[in-house]
């Protein structure tokens, strides 16, 4: 599974590269502008990402708006739902609107921070991203 982590907390970054690493390829970028030219540069070489994990506050352009970005590409080049990068948004906020407008541009999940181990495992899962028994 090829996955990146868009996240500008290090932390952050580090703990979901714990998680995600021993289920696949990471790449790790620190704000939306890396996110999306890392999307393209997937794109460009016919290696797509399975997973993106994307977090909603980030410098330059935020997690929704790359999000949309996103999106939107992948409804130009014609990939279908179910072949379409899977998106987690990841965020220490508690605004319900964010979340909600994320769900409404098409990410599959949310994880709140601090991200609990068991529960994102759970969602990669019910993702068919992984198997229980890795």
């Amino acid at each position: 599974m090829r996955i990146l982590i868009a996240e500008d907390d290090l932390t952050s970054r580090k703990f979901l590269h714990k998680i995600l690493s021993q289920y696949g390829e990471c790449d790790l970028v620190v704000d939306g502008l890396e996110t999306l030219d890392a999307y393209l540069m997937a794109m460009k070489e016919n290696n797509p990402y399975d997973l993106i994990c994307l977090d909603i506050m980030m410098p330059k352009v935020d997690g929704v708006k790359a999000l949309k970005a996103i999106r939107d590409m992948e409804k130009q080049r014609g990939i279908l739902p179910e072949k379409r990068a899977k998106i987690i948004m990841t965020t220490a906020l508690a605004e319900a609107q964010y979340v909600q407008n994320a769900f409404e541009i098409g990410c599959e999940a949310y994880a709140a921070k601090p991200i609990d181990v068991v529960k994102f495992i759970e969602v990669l899962e019910k993702l068919n991203l992984i198997n229980k028994d890795k």
